[in-house]
């Protein structure tokens, strides 16, 4: 998948981030190119970029300076929802931000959760993923 494809999914559809919003008003634009305003904003397009399998988008929204080779996703792992759980800072005006969440995912029978608190670095004016502590 290309940066900005959305993995089949329409505009009108629930956006998986659980945010509430339509995907094209919500994680849609930032998937083909508009900037995050927040940190937060970041974290949730990237979970759905996880959730549609978006390699390309996952690796643009990486710090160069953390950013692995390349992404691997695991097969038949579906990730169910999301859920904020803390944020700190990373507003429009900051430079940096920390956001808490919990995402739940499904693989076959099996399910689990994923419990990160992520840093967020803004740089020329675009939020960008530095890395993650697993609570």
């Amino acid at each position: 998948m290309t940066a900005g494809e959305s993995g089949g999914i329409g505009d009108a559809v629930r956006c998986p981030c659980a945010s509430g919003d339509a995907y094209g008003g919500c994680c849609g634009p930032l998937h083909r190119g508009a900037p995050a305003p927040t940190a937060e904003r970041l974290m949730r397009s990237r979970y759905t970029a996880f959730a549609l399998e978006d390699a390309a988008y996952l690796h643009t929204s990486w710090h160069p300076s953390t950013r692995p080779r390349s992404i691997e996703f695991e097969p038949g792992l579906r990730w169910r929802t999301l859920v904020i759980v803390d944020r700190v800072a990373g507003g429009p005006f900051d430079d940096e931000g920390v956001v808490e969440f919990e995402a739940f995912w499904q693989q076959d029978r099996a399910r689990g959760t994923l419990h990160e608190r992520s840093r967020f670095v803004r740089e020329d004016r675009r939020w960008l993923y530095l890395d993650g502590e697993m609570q």
